[in-house]
């Protein structure tokens, strides 16, 4: 829809920026761009437990989506990587295909809302294992178990599982701005008025600025707004 009305794409990673100037400067490892206006839209990314094993066997029973892998587990039984909202509500999506969910948190007690803490708690697929950290994912071509510890007692044992899904947060998109707009001490943009970022004529979109909600749902409505900002904005240049 958006090659329709003449937008061209180009696949290309940024190397440096400059938005000093009235005219913003992009270059990447092919080309330099100028534009009056800018709206970064970089999105963020899972963040990684780092440990041995979660790289390797990333696509092999390794996921970071829930939504997009869960059928792959039919009958199967996965651990759920994390405590938050997102881990939870994940774990209870998989209840739909596994016949055991396993919720392993670091914590002595999870940090999700309790509305669905009380789902959670509720359903008898799901199995919790606080106060513990993944320290190893294993197997042979696909995950069948990973390596636990206690973080306050320090034993660690195994656990036999086909897969592992990890919701320990996100993290920005944003490394390549090195500090050109405002962020927060996670490195997602704040945003003002109109999707506004701390430069004039810097626009930020979606999952890349700091935000309450970040769904599709979301990020589509943030792409219109700050589209329509930018494109007001470079009209007040004239």
């Amino acid at each position: 829809q958006a090659m329709r009305f003449g937008l061209e794409f180009k696949t290309e990673e940024v190397s440096g920026i400059d938005f000093t100037g009235k005219e913003k400067v992009i270059n990447t490892n092919e080309n330099n761009y100028l534009g009056k206006a800018v709206v970064i839209a970089t999105g963020s990314r899972p963040r990684f437990l780092d440990v041995p094993g979660e790289r390797e066997f990333h696509g092999r029973g390794v996921s970071y989506c829930a939504t997009c892998d869960g059928a792959f587990f039919k009958e199967k039984k996965v651990v759920v990587v994390g405590g938050g909202d997102a881990a939870v509500e994940e774990a209870l999506f998989l209840t739909r295909y596994a016949n055991e969910v396993v919720l392993v948190h670091r914590r002595d007690q999870l940090r999700a809302t309790k509305v669905l803490q009380d789902r959670a708690k509720a359903n008898s697929k799901i199995h919790f294992i606080l106060d513990t950290v993944v320290e190893k994912i294993d197997g042979k071509n696909f995950v069948d178990k990973v390596q636990l510890k206690n973080v306050k007692s320090g034993e660690t044992r195994q656990e036999s599982t086909n897969g592992v899904f990890v919701f320990v947060g996100t993290l920005p998109n944003t490394g390549f701005l090195q500090g050109a707009v405002e962020m927060n001490n996670q490195g997602y943009i704040l945003t003002h008025d109109f999707l506004s970022t701390s430069v004039s004529g810097v626009f930020a979109a979606g999952d890349v600025r700091e935000k309450f909600l970040r769904q599709v749902s979301t990020a589509v409505g943030d792409g219109a707004e700050a589209a329509m900002a930018a494109e007001r904005y470079i009209a007040g240049l004239d």
